[in-house]
């Protein structure tokens, strides 16, 4: 049913309840009301790649690895599978009676904030540092989560509102200060673009934006609601309004708590303190009319979903859960995700010319670096070194050595520092050639209070892999065997001289818990690589030279802002072909181009458009990215596409916040941005047109 019959229905059924009653539905652990046939309803779910924390799922890459394919395309189906398999498995446990958290059909994701500084160590949440990209993704995302029928799928949310990326030690009690330009240009964008999509729910950020936190903030929910029109739930991130008087101290109480954040429009309660929610309104600090207000929205959304008068997709079965097509489709983001940084030529490896491969490292053969955080649990996991071990099974031999701790000095409690160090030595001299599989995983980047690194509260203090892997790197390359560093991590990574030394250096995110299928084809040559970053990678000296963590100004930070090369760019990602946008020209409304594939492999291709107002007073201080297109390239042909720009992507936004036509735009069109790191990494210019 469409929104206004369920809000008609939504009416009927909250003003049958009483004051009571509606105010329990505002807790997002939602009791039963057994006389008027409603039963309880958990609002707690995660689908930020694949449904979370609820048992069996297909596994997708994390969120970064996603943004890294450029394929709104394939976040459109991943959503529809997130949202399929949450059917099916909330269908099951509905069946049995089991309500519990993670069982619902409310997914709290995508986290569409801006991945604005390296440090942050949930950014690997996100779909990187740009607004366009992250907006265009994101708004896929949210249409295969709650599907196209006037039966709502499932239920997506914009998170977290509106202007949050750390620092996590602080966000209890942090104010993150933004003005309107940097507001309107890069915190906002991609929420704006959610709304306008659709979305059905956004929850609020545990920080305070500008004064107010962002559970109750004024200006924030006027834009929200006013502004752009959001007629779906608003619900606060898990026990941020508790915040509002231990950390932000704006109220004294958790009554006075729930009643601003009722007030000013958080309907749904993350948390605990809607419990104090009737003793608010017993002391007239809010009204009858306003608990009946937010029940009514939540109730909208139940009705939408099916959840109290049936749903087309009660049908889906169990059998759904990691059916053929999605677990292939997972295969398919994995293998668009990976980045291939640095290449002499040692990639792909031959297998006919393999005897003997060394595979190395912490995150060879780690479960968890396949996964991210937020992650679902899978029936077979396929670690790199599984992966290596199918493919080459009967036609070389693979030898292991883990080589080291992921962070601390030694593997066993009883051994000496540095004690598998021989054990790699003595496997990479034995081999013909040795991947190098290193990074972090959700135990060093990840949110507060879920991670094992506790100095940092998830947050990464520097750009280096910790002192353990740094030595395995170093002992190994000093062998002197053809190299490749498989990079597992969710963020802007400095390898130093081990990048200079290996022959190849392929980033894979955390690539899904099969990924290590993905990530043997590539090596093997099966699959050319083809994502690009999402993000820039800063060299690790740049951060005593950036913004201070918490400083919200962009000034100096993202590609758009920054003032100085990059280690790799934005957009930046080499293939197994030997690409170039060969031509390209201004039509009506964007941009046709030609690329011409002149190696000898297919591939896939990232067409970038990027737009610089020359002569604004207000533009970015670089091109930023305006359109893009993903274009498969077979080898020693051309491929000519069409990448739509509308006018509204060639404003700029002043210093008051407006969107103003400003400036002459000039387009440049590549594979990558137009700046001169870019060119020298990948021996090509992008076209002025």
């Amino acid at each position: 049913m469409n929104r206004e019959q369920a809000r008609e229905k939504a009416m009927a059924l909250v003003n049958r309840m009483t004051v009571e009653e509606a105010a329990s539905q505002l807790r997002y652990d939602a009791p039963a009301i057994d006389r008027l046939g409603i039963p309880a309803y958990n609002w707690w779910n995660e689908a930020l790649h694949g449904v979370a924390r609820a048992g069996t799922a297909t596994s997708f890459p994390q969120a970064i690895g996603l943004a890294a394919t450029f394929d709104p395309v394939l976040l459109r189906a991943l959503g529809d599978i997130a949202a399929t398999e949450g059917r099916a498995k909330y269908n099951a446990a509905a069946a049995h009676g089991d309500r519990d958290i993670y069982k619902g059909l409310t997914f709290w994701s995508p986290n569409v904030n801006i991945f604005r500084d390296p440090r942050w160590g949930r950014g690997h949440e996100t779909y990187g540092e740009d607004p366009f990209l992250t907006a265009e993704l994101g708004v896929q995302y949210v249409k295969g989560l709650q599907g196209e029928g006037e039966a709502m799928k499932s239920a997506a949310c914009a998170k977290h509102f509106a202007v949050h990326s750390g620092p996590e030690a602080l966000r209890h009690r942090f104010d993150a200060v933004a003005d309107a330009k940097d507001m309107n240009e890069t915190y906002l964008p991609a929420f704006h673009a959610l709304v306008d999509a659709g979305v059905e729910a956004v929850m609020g950020a545990y920080n305070r934006t500008n004064g107010e936190p962002c559970c109750a903030h004024t200006g924030l929910m006027k834009t929200l609601r006013e502004d752009w029109g959001f007629q779906g739930h608003f619900v606060s991130d898990c026990w941020a309004i508790n915040d509002f008087h231990t950390g932000h101290m704006v109220t004294d109480s958790p009554e006075a708590s729930a009643a601003l954040a009722l007030k000013v429009g958080c309907d749904l309660n993350c948390g605990s303190t809607y419990v104090y929610m009737m003793k608010a309104y017993e002391e007239g600090l809010v009204t009858e009319a306003q608990i009946r207000r937010s029940a009514v929205r939540l109730f909208t959304c139940r009705y939408m979903l099916g959840l109290l008068e049936g749903s087309p997709y009660d049908s889906i079965p169990l059998e759904a859960v990691e059916a053929p097509e999605h677990l292939e489709k997972a295969r398919e983001a994995a293998e668009k995700c990976c980045v291939l940084l640095k290449n002499d030529g040692t990639l792909p490896l031959d297998p006919e010319k393999l005897a003997t491969l060394g595979v190395i490292g912490p995150n060879a053969n780690s479960r968890a670096a396949l996964v991210g955080n937020y992650h679902g649990t899978s029936s077979r996991y396929v670690t790199v070194l599984e992966g290596l071990q199918d493919a080459l099974e009967g036609r070389a031999r693979v030898l292991y050595a883990e080589g080291c701790h992921l962070f601390k000095d030694r593997v066993e409690h009883l051994g000496l520092p540095d004690d598998r160090i021989s054990e790699a030595v003595a496997v990479a001299e034995r081999s013909d050639a040795v991947i190098l599989a290193v990074g972090l995983d959700e135990t060093l980047e990840g949110e507060e209070g879920d991670t094992g690194n506790a100095a940092a509260s998830g947050d990464k203090l520097d750009l280096l892999l910790p002192e353990s892997q740094r030595k395995l790197m170093d002992a190994v390359l000093a062998v002197g065997k053809p190299t490749v560093i498989c990079l597992m991590a969710g963020s802007a990574i400095d390898l130093g001289g081990a990048a200079e030394r290996a022959n190849a250096v392929l980033l894979t995110w955390y690539p899904g818990a099969r990924g290590g299928r993905s990530v043997a084809d590539i090596l093997l040559g099966k699959v050319s690589p083809s994502g690009k970053l999402p993000v820039t990678f800063y060299k690790n000296e740049q951060l005593s030279r950036m913004p201070e963590f918490t400083d919200y100004a962009m000034q100096g930070r993202t590609y758009r802002y920054i003032e100085e090369a990059p280690l790799y760019p934005f957009g930046y990602g080499l293939t197994y072909g030997d690409c170039r946008v060969a031509a390209a020209r201004r039509v009506e409304g964007g941009i046709e181009a030609e690329v011409v594939n002149a190696g000898a492999r297919d591939t896939d291709e990232v067409v970038q458009v990027y737009v610089q107002n020359e002569g604004a007073a207000h533009a970015p201080r670089n091109p930023r990215l305006c359109a893009f297109a993903r274009v498969h390239v077979p080898a020693g042909a051309s491929a000519k596409l069409r990448l739509d720009v509308p006018a509204s992507r060639l404003r700029v936004v002043n210093d008051a916040g407006e969107s103003v036509d400003e400036g002459t735009p000039a387009f440049w069109v590549g594979l990558g941005q137009p700046d001169a790191r870019t060119a020298a990494l990948t021996g090509h210019e992008a076209l002025r047109v």
